[in-house]
């Protein structure tokens, strides 16, 4: 780990999502994307009131991201015609106001999803995971690494805003499942 462009942010769990949470080590990280590897990693929670198929459902339609996260547009299926995610779906989309191109790698229905990213000067892997909790509740665990220049670049201009913009992510997707539901 290069110290002079590896950004790791801390993060502090609850105690009922240390009892709960699949950790780190829970994700299937490719080699070129392990955290130890890569400039950047972010972590984010959220316990949202709602079983994780009801999540799911709301987290796998990419296509209706833009509706209510603003840091996606243009989602375009390449391997399928949409509206939802499924295993091995490849799409292009733009988030952080650049063109990615990714590909589910892992997808386990209700449970965890993940994906690549390529885009110009940045790669990365962002990978989801879904935790029922006691009372119909549900622990959402989004982690992402990236590496490249463009990714330790706008890291370094902007140091918390993928952080905050995966918390956002979090969040909104709670309101959109409790709006469905």
């Amino acid at each position: 780990m290069n110290p002079l462009s590896t950004v790791t942010r801390p993060f502090s769990m609850s105690t009922e999502a240390q009892t709960h949470a699949p950790s780190a080590s829970h994700i299937v990280w490719p080699e070129p994307y392990r955290p130890e590897r890569s400039a950047i990693f972010v972590h984010n929670e959220i316990v949202i009131s709602a079983e994780p198929a009801a999540i799911w459902r709301v987290l796998a339609r990419a296509e209706e991201w833009p509706e209510w996260y603003p840091n996606s547009a243009d989602i375009h299926f390449l391997s399928h015609a949409g509206p939802d995610l499924r295993d091995r779906s490849r799409f292009r989309w733009k988030t952080f106001g650049v063109r990615i191109t990714s590909k589910v790698l892992e997808f386990e229905p209700e449970r965890r999803i993940a994906w690549d990213a390529h885009g110009i000067g940045l790669r990365g892997y962002h990978s989801w995971l879904l935790t029922p909790l006691d009372g119909g509740r549900t622990l959402v665990v989004t982690e992402e690494t990236q590496n490249g220049w463009l990714a330790r670049l706008a890291n370094s201009l902007f140091p918390a805003r993928m952080e905050r913009m995966h918390q956002l992510w979090l969040e909104e997707l709670g309101h959109r499942v409790r709006s469905a539901g």
